[in-house]
């Protein structure tokens, strides 16, 4: 059935057992939100959608799904372009981190986080566009970081991708009624720099963000229409700051955050 103006918004979220994908969750289905949550691991899926369907009373479909299997993608992208189940709020969330330098990576490694951070982004992104398009109304939140206003690697790059791309489709698609935000975080209390085997002491306790919180001002800055949110005062200063320091100062602390 299609949506209409009085049914339940729904929202896509991939990278949804875990950190910040997991607080999307959450957060949407405490506001009344229907979910559509993506991630590999199905009993983690399966766990997650119980407890939210129990929780708030929303409807939660399970898609599980490796960004890196181009076949496993494309169902995804399949179900933001479904015109009869619209998806209202699509949020790129999945992503991973390497720890070692670039050339010490093996190229499929790096590669493979390539996939995620650009080419899954890009293509749920287009299947989600138009589907919104057609109904002139939709968002899509892009979860990057504020390392991409930094040079750290190919991560970074990556990243700086996204808030490129984040951008200009704001700006394209806004008189559609799209909003596209690219969120962008610092280091976060989640399971992400655990899975590169960081420890929480690399960086300084004061640059550690609550996950909640930071999603909490992401879904604010983009009901208010807003292309870029930078949770806390401390990013926001350093993304100002990166614009104005030159990148052969600025690399010499790309190891911060990575021991």
């Amino acid at each position: 059935m299609s949506s209409n103006a009085s049914s339940p918004a729904t929202a896509l979220i991939t990278g949804a057992t875990a950190g910040i994908g997991h607080s999307f969750a959450v957060q949407l289905a405490r506001r009344g939100h229907d979910l559509v949550l993506v991630a590999r691991d199905k009993a983690r899926l399966e766990a997650v959608a119980g407890e939210l369907r129990s929780t708030y009373g929303v409807a939660v479909e399970v898609l599980p799904a490796d960004l890196v299997d181009r076949a496993e993608l494309a169902t995804v992208e399949a179900r933001l372009a479904d015109r009869d189940r619209p998806v209202d709020l699509l949020v790129n969330n999945a992503g991973f981190g390497l720890k070692k330098r670039f050339r010490d990576n093996t190229v499929e490694e790096e590669n493979a986080m390539l996939d995620v951070l650009v080419t899954a982004v890009l293509r749920l992104s287009h299947a989600a566009l138009g589907a919104m398009s057609e109904r002139r109304r939709g968002g899509i939140i892009n979860v990057s970081s504020v390392a991409a206003f930094l040079p750290r690697g190919s991560y970074s790059a990556a990243k700086a991708w996204v808030n490129s791309f984040s951008e200009w489709a704001h700006n394209e698609y806004r008189d559609e009624g799209i909003t596209v935000t690219a969120l962008c975080p610092g280091f976060t209390k989640t399971e992400f720099h655990e899975r590169m085997d960081v420890s929480r002491g690399s960086a300084p306790d004061f640059m550690w963000l609550d996950a909640d919180e930071l999603v909490e001002a992401a879904l604010d800055d983009h009901a208010k229409g807003r292309a870029y949110s930078i949770p806390s005062a401390q990013y926001k200063v350093i993304a100002t700051a990166a614009r104005l320091v030159p990148n052969r100062l600025l690399q010499r602390f790309q190891t911060l955050g990575r021991k």
